[in-house]
């Protein structure tokens, strides 16, 4: 990838797949108020300010060690080294949680920028709510609201602060697109990671593992 990535973080069901639909422009995660539906890494190309970057959206980091959340924990984690910027999402709603703390170990471990966004901050009365999430040890903590757009703009100036410098735009060669499509179960996911030589999908023997539109290169 020659532009800047940006990967979103942060436990089940705190808005990853709405703000990233949202900074997109267009909705391409699936979007459901339940924990554990965005599980493998969703990328799409997104623009702030002629700033072209790519935009990772990640399961929810989860404690546990079921297969399951362990495989989705791995994803995150792929998207986590290959991003320049993280986006820490947590939930301003629900003040700092046991799994918040878990994602914050996490990514400072990593040693990448992170900026840290409090979402369901729908009205300006609920900016207090923010000061708890300054104990993550990620500075400025910003404010934003999936629901309603706001604060977005904020966010990625902040982001678009820790782009690396290039010395001239690249631009992505044409490629060839295809499509792989089949019933649930028939082995679609291990297909796609035999290609590509890596654990792009998460593979399970449970049908409907698979639940976005996953596209790579």
């Amino acid at each position: 990838m020659t532009n800047p990535v940006v990967a979103i973080v942060g436990r089940p069901n705190v808005g990853k797949s709405t703000i990233f639909n949202r900074i997109v422009g267009e909705r391409i995660s699936i979007v459901e108020d339940v924990p554990g539906v965005t599980r493998d890494r969703i990328y799409s190309s997104a623009e702030w300010l002629n700033h072209k970057f790519y935009l990772i959206d990640t399961g929810g980091i989860d404690i546990g060690d079921e297969p399951l959340l362990v495989q989705i924990r791995q994803q995150a984690e792929i998207a986590i080294d290959e991003a320049d910027v993280i986006i820490f999402m947590v939930n301003g709603r629900d003040g700092v949680t046991a799994a918040d703390e878990e994602v914050a170990k996490i990514l400072h471990r990593s040693n990448k920028p992170v900026v840290l966004a409090v979402n369901k901050i729908d009205n300006p009365e609920m900016r207090d709510l923010i000061y708890d999430f300054y104990a993550l040890g990620f500075g400025d903590p910003y404010p934003i609201s999936g629901s309603h757009g706001t604060g977005l703009g904020d966010l990625l100036d902040a982001v678009a602060r820790h782009f690396p410098k290039r010395g001239q735009e690249e631009y992505e060669e044409d490629v060839i697109k295809f499509c792989l499509i089949g019933r649930p179960n028939v082995g679609k996911s291990s297909l796609v990671n035999a290609i590509l030589g890596e654990e792009r999908v998460i593979v399970s023997d449970i049908a409907g593992t698979t639940r976005d539109a996953v596209d790579t290169t």
